[in-house]
């Protein structure tokens, strides 16, 4: 129960984090491109890559502070995060047919699902 707790905390500072990065994006780089999106991808790809890789023999991170602020803070933040991580790790484990599957799948299944979503919402609609 107490690693739920973390999780949800640290999602809730995340989302926090995430608006405030987006809003102010859309502000001084103006709304025609989503900057913001970028922005927060990119800096939560940083982040959790940071977070992460300091994992070793003498990680300085405890198993609650990583949940806390891997899954939490940076999952709240932006879940595209985890899937940069996920595809760099199996890069790095030399399993690059995989990690080219999963951008490509990734990339196409959600591409796919938006679209079908988009359809029932517009049949459910009328």
């Amino acid at each position: 129960m107490v690693r739920l707790l973390l999780v949800c905390a640290g999602g809730a500072f995340g989302s926090g984090a995430r608006y405030l990065v987006s809003t102010w994006a859309a502000r001084a780089l103006g709304p025609a491109f989503p900057f913001g999106t970028l922005l927060v991808n990119a800096s939560g790809s940083f982040l959790l890559a940071v977070i992460m890789g300091v994992a070793g023999p003498r990680d300085p991170l405890t198993p609650e502070v990583r949940l806390l602020l891997g899954a939490g803070v940076m999952g709240g933040y932006t879940t595209y995060s985890s899937f940069n991580w996920e595809t760099l790790a199996l890069a790095q484990r030399g399993s690059l047919s995989l990690a080219l599957a999963n951008v490509s799948l990734t990339v196409v299944v959600c591409l796919v699902a938006g679209v079908l979503g988009l359809f029932l919402a517009r049949l459910l609609a009328g």
